[in-house]
């Protein structure tokens, strides 16, 4: 089992990031958060999970050990496979995903596109007693400077394609329209205003 996994990134894609590991690239799928804050050239460290397939073997990475916990025991319950639980911790922050989980609140699970209120009540009864046996992340780092989040995103925006300029202007209206520092709230609204201007 691949627990970790450091090195230096060699390139960040829309939904996997390539990490360089003595002379090896190991693609890594992540959420759009984690990829954020990867920058090409520069070396990372991602908590891991290695998914074994019959025909496949497949690496998840997490920018912490409480999001990979997470990930693994979201594939514990049935119909839940490795992008369902992905796209998951890609809606919900851990701290979200534990609370709905732990309150049975079908409404924040069913946000995630995939799961219905059948698979969030699935959740709720396989998974109660569970999440609350989890450690919580030991990182806990302040949030980062808002300029520093901005560089992230735009860094993100243009590796996914997106032209320098136009990728600047749409994180700047975000910034100034929310004023959040969040990386991953910064970059789905950028998405979602680029998304519409196409």
């Amino acid at each position: 089992m691949i627990s970790s996994i450091r090195g230096n990134v060699a390139a960040v894609g829309l939904d996997h990031a390539v990490v360089e590991v003595g002379g090896v690239g190991f693609a890594v799928q992540a959420t759009p958060h984690t990829l954020a804050t990867l920058r090409r050239g520069t070396e990372t460290a991602l908590a891991t999970a290695l998914v074994v397939r019959e025909d496949s073997l497949t690496l998840f990475g997490f920018a912490d050990t409480e999001a990979r916990d997470l990930f693994r025991l979201l594939l514990t319950v049935s119909g839940i496979g490795p992008r369902l639980a992905l796209a998951t911790l890609a809606v919900l922050e851990p701290d979200q995903l534990r609370a709905a989980i732990a309150e049975g609140n079908i409404t924040v699970l069913t946000q995630v596109p995939g799961i219905g209120r059948k698979g969030a009540e699935r959740l709720v009864i396989d998974l109660r007693d569970k999440v609350g046996a989890l450690p919580a992340s030991a990182e806990s780092p302040a949030a980062p400077a808002a300029s520093r989040v901005r560089g992230s995103v735009v860094e993100a925006l243009t590796g996914l394609g997106f032209p320098l300029k136009q990728a600047e202007q749409s994180v700047d209206g975000v910034l100034a329209e929310n004023g959040s520092a969040d990386t991953s709230a910064v970059l789905r609204k950028a998405l979602a205003t680029l998304g519409r201007k196409r």
